[in-house]
C-alpha cells in the first residue's frame, strides 16, 4: 500500500504525469521531516514508506463520517504505523530492496521509558512534543497539532535510523483513506491466498485462490490480524499486496488508461505525503527509477526474533544483526549469494567467548554479537585475567578461527591442542575494543525471514525454501 508512491514515480514519466507532477505544479502535501543536512552518503538512496491508519486526509482534515464507514473504521484510532518499509536503491543500481518492520518490533525510542512498540512511536513521539511545546507556552491548537505531529513523524525515521544504521534520505507516507482510493483508481490488485479467511473486526472474507481485491476489502485484506499465526504473516501479506501494487501500476494496462490515470493522480495527491526535496524533484526521481522493472524490486522482512509464548511473543530484533542485514542489501545479488554461503559456513563453527577483561558481561556481550552475525553461539563465561585477547582453534581450522577474530576486529589466532574441532575459544583480554564493549540487546531466540544470517533453530525458523517477494508475480499466503 506504500507504493502509492511508486505510482507517482511511474505517472512521472509519462506525459499526463509531467503535466500533473512537474517542478512547481503543487497538489502534494509535504512534511520537513528529513530536515536540512541531516542525511550522509552511505551508497544509496534510502527512502522511509509510512501506511498510518489516521482517520485525516493527508492536509490533517478528519474523514467524513460516511467515508470511514466506507473504510469499515471508526475516528477511535491516531497516528499508529500500520506498515513501516525501508527501500534502499543502490548509487548507480537498477535494483531494489524493501524492509519490512513489523509494526509490534520493540525498539528504544529514546524517550527514556524502556522499550516501545514500533508501531506506536510516531504517536509517543507527538505527544512527547506537545507537553513539551505546552510547558515553553505554546497554546495555538493548529500549531501544536502541527509541530507536535511533525516530530512523532520525525522520532518514527531517527529509530528506523538508528536501529538499521542507515542514512534516510527521503520520506513518503500513505493513510487508510490514500489506500483505499488508489487500489479504486488502478482497478484492484491480485492476490492468493493458501486457505479460506474470515476476520469481522478487519472485515476480511476472502477465499482460498487467486482474487483480484480493491477499497475496504483491500484495506481488510492487509489489515487482518486474528486468524493468522503472528504478526508475521500480516507482513508478508503486506508484502505480497504492495508488490502487485507495483506491477499493476507499472503495466500498460494502468499507463495508457486516461481515465485510471486522473483516477491515479488525485487518489495520490490527496493522500501522500512526501518530504519537500522528494515533492519538488518527483521527476528527477523518476528518472533515476525508470530501469526498475517487477522482478528487481525485492522484498524482504527485517530479521526478528520472537521471544515468548506462542500467540504472545515479543518481537525482538539485534542491532548489529539488522545493520549488517541493511547494508548487505547494497551488494549486488552475485555477492550477496557470495555472502550467503559464507554465512551458511559460519552457522557450522561453534564459538564460546570467555571474560578475562574484568568487564562486566562482556562475554555475554560478545557472543551475542557473533551470534547475530551467524556463528553458533557455544557458551560464555568469565575466565582469569589477561592483558592480550586471542581466538584459539584446533589444529587445522584456522580458516574457521580467521572468520571470527576478523569479526571481533581483528583478534589474534593461536592452535590449541584441547580445542575440539568444530569449535573455536575467545578470550577477551584487557585490550579488547570490538564489536560487544557497547551493551547490545541480550540473547535472541527464533530467526526470521531476511538473509538467513544466524544458524538453522528449530521450531518457527522461517524456511529456506521459501521464495522471495519480487513485484513480479502473484505468490499465495496465509
Amino acid at each position: 500500500m506504500l507504493f502509492a508512491l511508486l505510482s507517482v514515480l511511474v505517472l512521472s514519466t509519462t506525459g499526463f504525469g509531467w503535466a500533473m507532477f512537474r517542478p512547481g505544479a503543487g497538489g502534494t502535501s509535504t512534511a520537513d521531516v528529513i530536515g536540512k543536512g541531516l542525511s550522509a552518503p552511505d551508497g544509496a538512496t534510502d527512502i522511509l514508506l509510512i501506511g498510518n491508519d489516521s482517520r485525516t486526509d493527508a492536509y490533517g482534515n478528519p474523514l467524513p463520517e460516511n467515508v470511514l464507514r466506507e473504510l469499515r473504521t471508526s475516528f477511535d484510532g491516531g497516528d499508529l504505523t500500520d506498515a513501516m518499509i525501508l527501500v534502499r536503491i543502490p548509487n548507480g543500481g537498477q535494483s531494489a530492496s524493501a524492509i519490512s518492520f513489523p509494526r509490534d518490533t520493540l525498539v528504544d525510542i529514546g524517550l527514556g521509558d524502556g522499550k516501545t512498540k514500533l508501531t506506536e512511536t510516531m504517536n509517543r513521539g507527538k505527544h512527547a512534543e506537545m507537553a513539551k511545546l505546552r510547558k515553553e507556552g505554546v497554546t495555538d491548537p493548529k500549531e501544536l497539532e502541527d509541530k507536535s505531529r511533525l516530530a512523532g513523524k520525525q522520532l518514527l525515521l531517527t529509530t528506523i535510523e538508528n536501529v538499521t544504521g542507515v542514512s534516510i534520505d527521503h520520506y513518503a507516507e500513505v493513510n487508510l483513506l490514500g489506500f483505499y482510493d488508489v487500489t479504486k483508481a488502478i482497478g484492484g490488485v491480485e492476490v492468493c491466498l493458501l486457505d479460506d479467511t474470515k476476520d469481522k473486526d478487519s472485515g476480511a472474507n476472502f477465499h482460498k485462490g487467486t482474487q483480484t481485491i480493491e477499497g475496504a476489502d483491500a484495506l481488510a485484506f492487509v489489515r487482518q490480524r486474528k486468524g493468522l499465526i503472528n504478526e508475521l504473516d500480516r507482513g508478508k501479506r503486506q508484502q505480497v499486496f504492495m508488490s502487485a501494487l507495483v506491477g499493476k501500476v507499472m503495466s500498460t494496462g494502468t499507463l495508457t488508461n486516461p481515465a485510471k490515470l486522473t483516477n491515479l493522480v488525485n487518489a495520490v495527491q490527496k493522500s501522500v505525503i512526501l518530504d519537500p526535496a522528494l515533492a519538488s524533484d518527483v521527476l528527477g526521481f523518476a528518472q533515476q527509477m525508470q530501469g526498475l522493472s517487477g522482478g528487481n524490486v525485492q522484498f524482504f522482512t527485517a530479521p526478528v526474533h520472537l521471544v515468548g509464548s506462542s500467540g504472545s511473543e515479543d518481537v525482538t530484533i539485534n542491532i548489529p544483526e539488522l545493520k549488517q542485514f541493511a547494508a548487505d542489501l547494497l551488494l549486488s545479488p552475485q555477492e550477496r549469494q557470495q555472502k550467503q554461503v559464507s554465512m551458511q559456513a559460519r552457522a557450522d563453527i561453534s564459538v564460546s567467548v570467555y571474560n578475562s577483561s574484568g568487564v562486566s558481561g562482556l562475554a555475554g556481550r560478545v557472543l551475542d554479537e557473533l551470534s547475530g552475525q551467524g556463528f553458533k553461539a557455544g557458551g560464555s563465561s568469565n575466565a582469569e585475567t589477561m592483558d592480550s585477547s586471542v581466538v584459539y582453534f584446533a589444529a587445522g581450522e584456522e580458516a574457521a578461527a580467521k572468520q571470527v577474530a576478523d569479526a571481533l576486529g581483528g583478534v589474534p589466532t593461536e592452535a590449541r591442542s584441547s580445542v575440539k574441532a568444530g569449535s573455536v575459544q575467545v578470550y577477551l583480554g584487557k585490550d579488547y575494543k570490538g564489536p560487544g564493549t557497547q551493551n547490545f540487546a541480550g540473547a535472541q531466540t527464533v530467526q526470521l525471514d531476511g538473509l538467513r544470517q544466524a544458524a538453522p533453530l528449530p521450531a518457527q525458523t522461517a524456511s529456506d525454501e521459501e521464495p522471495s517477494i519480487t513485484a513480479d508475480g502473484v505468490p499465495c499466503v496465509r
